[in-house]
């Protein structure tokens, strides 16, 4: 007769319970998985418990990622990124970043089936290491002959060392409006704090996009929108990114400058005493006419004597 396999605890044999769930057991001897009761039996998300008990049904090398979660699970990316955090923080997984061979950084996952950190004979092993590169014996360079060092002129001597690739202008040099706005992000996402070093570093693509047109405003906006629950990287490295991959913006459309309100034409009139035209609001006499200095003012019986 096989053994049952089954780990749950005795108890008297009182005949078939009354309530509650009944087991039918079946023997399994290939395509199945020893998982823990602590791990199926975990109080809190159902999603957490499925998650776990699908990575260790996995094949050593398997994708654990959330996009490869998702394409096998029904529930989206904030649901199963929550679960792959509560089994981090339990212990049972495991992101490392480590350096292969070759100088690349890869994140390697591992799933324990018993919590990291505990003790007791059922303390899990550390991770295997990756393999390390031999190294090769380096070849001696040849020996050349000895140059005599020339002779520099004195004035080359004043003349400061270019700084290299590396360098990077103080913080009191870089644009006080892009420092302010870097300085800003903090308030919306508390994840983004930089450090002196950090702000100095992105000021200058700051300052080329408030340069171009941008607003403050918007700036902020694009740095901090669609940001991931969990980063994997300093903050400063999402942000330098977003200003070196995104499309510049548009600048915002300038406002049409207003039309100037033209003078008041005043239409021509007829003078009714020198039949003259001049500009007035209504029909009359001219202003010469008015102050009695116009030529159809003088009488002609007068002026022929």
């Amino acid at each position: 007769m096989a053994d049952s396999q089954s780990n749950a605890r005795l108890r008297a044999d009182a005949g078939a319970p009354t309530s509650g769930v009944i087991h039918v057991r079946t023997r399994l001897t290939a395509d199945f998985t020893v998982i823990a009761n602590a791990l199926v039996q975990r109080r809190g998300s159902a999603v957490t418990v499925g998650v776990a008990a699908y990575i260790s049904s996995l094949p050593d090398g398997s994708p654990v990622s959330i996009t490869a979660l998702c394409e096998h699970f029904s529930e989206g990316e904030i649901l199963i990124s929550r679960a792959l955090r509560e089994l981090e923080t339990a212990g049972y997984l495991e992101r490392r970043r480590e350096r292969l061979p070759s100088g690349r950084i890869r994140t390697r996952t591992y799933f324990y089936d018993v919590p990291a950190g505990r003790d007791g004979p059922g303390n899990p092993p550390e991770p295997p290491k990756p393999p390390r590169a031999r190294k090769q014996p380096e070849k001696q360079p040849e020996k050349q002959p000895e140059k005599q060092p020339e002779k520099q002129p004195a004035a080359a001597a004043t003349v400061p060392a270019q700084a290299g690739p590396e360098t990077i202008a103080p913080l009191a040099d870089a644009d006080p409006q892009a420092v302010a706005v870097l300085a800003t992000l903090r308030r919306i996402d508390p994840r983004l704090l930089l450090s002196e070093r950090e702000a100095a570093r992105l000021a200058p693509a700051v300052a080329r996009w408030l340069a171009a047109g941008v607003g403050a405003h918007q700036i902020t906006e694009l740095l901090t929108a669609g940001l991931p629950d969990h980063l994997l990287a300093r903050p400063a490295g999402i942000l330098a990114f977003r200003l070196r991959e995104t499309p510049l913006p548009a600048p915002p459309p300038r406002p049409a400058p207003q039309a100037s309100e033209r003078p008041v034409v005043l239409p021509f009139q007829t003078c009714d005493g020198c039949d003259r035209a001049f500009r007035a609001p209504e029909p009359g006499r001219c202003r010469e006419c008015r102050s009695g200095t116009s030529w159809g003012s003088v009488d002609p019986l007068r002026a022929a004597c």
